[in-house]
């Protein structure tokens, strides 16, 4: 789930033989990006399958007040391969963050109020939970390495958690509303007299 990532963000989830092919074209910035890289480039981030959870979550919440919304147009609007979303959201409707509507008209609606839904929720309904994903702990090879300091892992783990818990869908809503983020719909043309 997490990992640290060199200069050129290449390692996928899994390691290289696990990256997802590239959407067509850059990726533009979003709020989930942070701030630029500044100077170094090393950092710790989500995986891209939690990333595209959370992108697909908040769409859902951010966009979907008119009824339910297709994986599809999510991954359009977020630029994710709507075939890999359509898993995503196949463990995020196990989870019950999200429900499924079928038939015309269908499509996904969030199964419980944005304020109730974290970012931790989100994140251990597609990866599993935090401890076994930070539990890093000694090498299967030698359990009794007394060198490492295993005892941060459980730390981590719980501090990890409690920042991904304090941060709602609806509190991303709000800053993405402040943040001028668009609205699907929203009316953007220009009126020329």
């Amino acid at each position: 789930m997490l990992q640290v990532l060199e200069s050129d963000g290449a390692i996928g989830a899994g390691g290289p033989q696990g990256r997802l092919p590239a959407v067509a074209g850059p990726r533009p910035r979003t709020m989930l990006d942070g701030p630029a890289a500044t100077g170094d480039d090393r950092r710790v981030r989500l995986s891209q399958k939690a990333q595209y959870a959370i992108c697909g979550v908040f769409d859902l919440a951010y966009n979907g007040a008119e009824g339910p919304v297709q994986v599809r147009v999510i991954g359009e609007r977020q630029r994710i391969p709507a075939r890999y979303l359509e898993q995503i959201f196949q463990g995020l409707r196990r989870a019950d963050l999200v429900q499924g509507k079928r038939g015309p008209g269908g499509g996904y609606v969030l199964a419980r109020d944005p304020a109730e839904i974290s970012l931790r929720d989100i994140i251990e309904a597609v990866e599993g939970p935090l401890a076994e994903s930070i539990g890093a702990g000694p090498p299967p090879h030698d359990r009794r390495d007394t060198t490492r300091p295993n005892f941060v892992w459980h730390e981590l783990g719980r501090n990890l958690g409690d920042a991904l818990d304090a941060i709602t869908v609806e509190s991303m809503c709000r800053r993405a509303a402040a943040g001028a983020v668009d609205r699907a719909g929203a009316d953007d043309r220009i009126w020329h007299i």
